[in-house]
């Protein structure tokens, strides 16, 4: 890592011990929480030191909220809690959870995996914000460049996000694609890798797991038999039940009962045991021979390559590319972004350091790049990620913004380790 100088630091990075996690219930669905922007403007942003002006951007971003993937996501806790209703033991929560349960399994058939109505205006304001924020970047000589996975949901993340950009600079150039032919850098296919992961997931990630099993009262508030419960409603209905609950803030218009269902405790181990899986999957750790941040390093090419071009062009441009939250999470780790980088060496050292899906990958979760230049031709970079100022690993100009060329060899090197 390069030395990072002192003086400034994102908001809201630091240690957290894991006993002060968060206990809004809507943080704790992790990866399926709802872009935190969609309703509230995000922090104001620093201004450039005077002289630069911004003439690129480079992005990644996740789709917005959508659909669970598996079917089984909404059969299994409508089967499980229907016992109890033929049993005539259900609470009067219970059968409010089992009518939503009910609705959801039924709007979700044929749409499983896909974008939601959340999510495409999840899209639309960062497309929006985006535009309003950098409006040197959207003008009618600018070009924007718009790449998705061939996955329906990123595809119309990506028209989403262009039609918000549109709403502002109606007259900016776009080209948009979602092609297989990218997919080596979209979505990178790293199967040695995927192997070592496969093999920690089996043993530290068992383990860890183990210990953070959601226990509590949570089935006696549905159910009024408790031997009835566990004998014959719990198996098999967790994690199914809790992320339907969990998924419903990705929907416009449906009841919040996963506070009413979950203690903030019993929903802390719920998450952490999900929060695990994805430490081992981005964080450089002995436990998965340090490769996982590596599997995005054709990834972090592509976007230095595509600026590479842009500091030869005198015109404006901005390059967009909407994927998924496995890419993004290893993408923060390999590019360092608030020492989410180091090395770990245990699933809770990187808990306690604010490895967090909530805050790293929600729906819609994004990394923007946005570089600036003087008359000189001196190029510097700020990171957003999640729209939020954060820290790279280079010794800042000022406030969040780095030179270019310090980050630029560092990121090459590394990206070319593998």
């Amino acid at each position: 890592m390069i030395a990072v100088g002192a003086g400034w630091a994102a908001a809201g990075f630091g240690a957290v011990p894991s006993a002060d996690l968060e206990t809004d219930l809507h943080k704790l669905s992790g990866n399926l929480m709802a872009y935190p922007y969609e309703m509230n403007e995000p922090p104001a942003q620093t201004p450039p030191p005077p002289g630069y002006a911004p003439f690129h951007l480079e992005h990644y971003g996740r789709h917005g909220s959508r659909w669970l993937i598996g079917e089984n996501d909404y059969v299994t806790p409508v089967r499980n809690l229907e016992k109890a209703e033929h049993a005539g033991k259900l609470t009067p929560l219970g059968k409010e959870v089992l009518d939503l349960l009910r609705e959801m399994e039924k709007e979700s058939r044929g749409r499983l995996g896909e974008l939601t109505d959340k999510g495409a205006l999840q899209q639309q304001g960062i497309g929006r914000r985006m535009a309003h924020a950098y409006p040197e970047l959207f003008t009618d000589s600018s070009m924007v460049n718009a790449k998705a996975t061939v996955v329906i949901r990123c595809i119309l993340s990506m028209l989403n996000g262009l039609q918000g950009i549109q709403e502002i600079a109606p007259g900016v150039g776009i080209t948009s694609d979602a092609s297989y032919a990218d997919m080596y850098f979209m979505n990178y296919d790293d199967k040695p890798a995927w192997e070592i992961k496969d093999k920690a997931n089996a043993t530290v990630l068992k383990e860890y797991q183990a210990r953070h099993r959601t226990k509590g009262d949570w089935m006696t508030r549905l159910v009024t038999d408790e031997k009835f419960a566990r004998d014959s409603v719990a198996p098999g209905i967790m994690p199914y039940l809790y992320w339907v609950l969990a998924g419903t803030q990705g929907h416009s218009g449906k009841p919040w009962l996963l506070d009413k269902v979950f203690s903030a405790d019993e929903a802390r181990e719920a998450w952490r045991g999900d929060n695990g899986m994805w430490i081992l999957h981005c964080i450089d750790t002995p436990l998965t021979e340090r490769r996982m941040p590596y599997t995005q390093r054709k990834l972090l090419k592509n976007i230095i390559e595509s600026t590479d071009t842009a500091i030869l062009s005198r015109k404006p441009s901005v390059n967009l590319r909407y994927g998924h939250d496995g890419i993004l999470i290893n993408l923060i780790t390999l590019m360092e972004i608030d020492d989410f980088g180091q090395q770990f060496n245990s699933i809770e050292e990187a808990e306690d350091a604010g490895v967090r899906s909530f805050d790293l990958i929600p729906m819609a979760g994004n990394i923007q790049l946005v570089f600036y230049r003087n008359a000189d031709g001196d190029v510097l970079v700020k990171c957003l990620l999640n729209e939020q100022e954060r820290r790279l690993p280079a010794k800042p100009v000022s406030g969040p913004y780095y030179r270019w060329s310090d980050l630029r060899q560092y990121y090459l090197d590394k990206a070319s380790r593998f």
